[in-house]
């Protein structure tokens, strides 16, 4: 598989070392329990998505060389914090029993717990952002409350099979777009860039963000679960219906998808569901709509891409697709 170019920096596994580490010294709590339940995740391992395009932001300034500034990365550690948080938060709501190939933490330690140490990860997130300055803190809290807001958007549309585009797009801006966004945003600020630098970097992050929950979804779809490292086709059975899902209903076959669909669904029903969806036209649709947001990403950083910060992030927007191609070509 494609490496991703970000991974493939001079200074990249020490920038993860050093995420790794400020990560595990964020969740340490008075008493030993929290400090198990909110480092749960991260000794699980992540990709750690979100703190690296911090990192990589920050260190996007002409002639630097050499590792992002500590400041950078707690930057990018408050914004993974957060994404953790909500993951804590999400695996109730689904009442989900794994996470990232282990046991979660609500079905070890109970939904309470698990509720309680998803809080804990967003206050820590939101001292380390204070650390950082009042606009970093602001911002961060601001993301916050667009993530609450994508949740309650994709919670409206469960289950309507007359959900529109523009629903999914809000739901996926705020639950996946304005982490990424955030991310880039941070990373720029506390690097001291300007003003035009950070907004670019941070429409990247947006744009970046968009393409990467499509590129998602249709895996959802299309690929295995050992493809996944999680169980697949789950937004078929809890009904968020995403856009492969949505451009299948409305194509001139939809109409067995939709008599289908509209209720949970198990079994034979939820096979026949996918099946209808993978083989539809809408996979090459939603294909087609996260090539548009690369483009789009990779155009925001034009007159940043002699800096290889930069020209290492417009890759990653381009192995988004590489990968979703390989997976593609695997299965044919």
């Amino acid at each position: 598989m494609a490496v991703n170019p970000l991974l493939a920096q001079p200074h990249a596994d020490a920038d993860r070392e050093r995420i790794e580490a400020e990560l595990r010294a964020a969740v340490v709590a008075p008493t030993p329990a929290m400090t198990e339940m909110a480092g749960h995740l991260i000794g699980a391992g992540g990709k750690r998505v979100r703190p690296l395009f911090a990192v990589a932001a920050g260190t996007c300034v002409a002639g630097h060389d050499g590792p992002a500034p500590l400041d950078v990365v707690r930057g990018g550690v408050s914004v993974e914090l957060v994404h953790l948080g909500s993951l804590y938060h999400d695996d109730v709501i689904d009442e989900a029993v794994t996470r990232r190939g282990i046991e979660s933490v609500n079905a070890r330690w109970g939904n309470l717990r698990a509720i309680l140490a998803g809080d804990f990860l967003l206050a820590k997130a939101s001292e380390i952002a204070a650390s950082l300055g009042t606009e970093v803190a602001g911002l961060l809290a601001a993301t916050i409350g667009r993530l609450c807001e994508g949740e309650v958007e994709e919670l409206a549309a469960a289950y309507q099979v007359d959900r529109t585009e523009d629903s999914y797009l809000r739901a996926i801006e705020g639950k996946t777009a304005s982490l990424l966004a955030t991310a880039c945003r941070i990373g720029g600020i506390v690097a001291g860039l300007p003003r035009p630098e950070i907004d670019a970097l941070t429409e990247f992050g947006r744009s970046y963000g968009m393409a990467f929950q499509v590129v998602d979804d249709v895996l959802d779809v299309i690929a295995t679960d050992e493809q996944l490292g999680k169980p697949a086709g789950l937004d078929l059975r809890e009904g968020a219906y995403n856009l492969p899902t949505l451009r299948a209903l409305r194509a001139p076959e939809g109409e067995e998808l939709r008599a289908l669909l509209g209720t949970p669904i198990e079994g034979d029903t939820w096979a026949r569901a996918r099946h209808l969806v993978a083989t539809s036209r809408a996979i090459d649709e939603s294909v087609a709509v996260a090539h548009d947001f690369v483009i789009a990403a990779n155009d925001h950083l034009r007159d940043l891409e002699d800096r290889p910060s930069a020209a290492a992030l417009q890759g990653a927007a381009r192995h988004l697709l590489t990968s979703l191609d390989e997976v593609r070509a695997a299965n044919a």
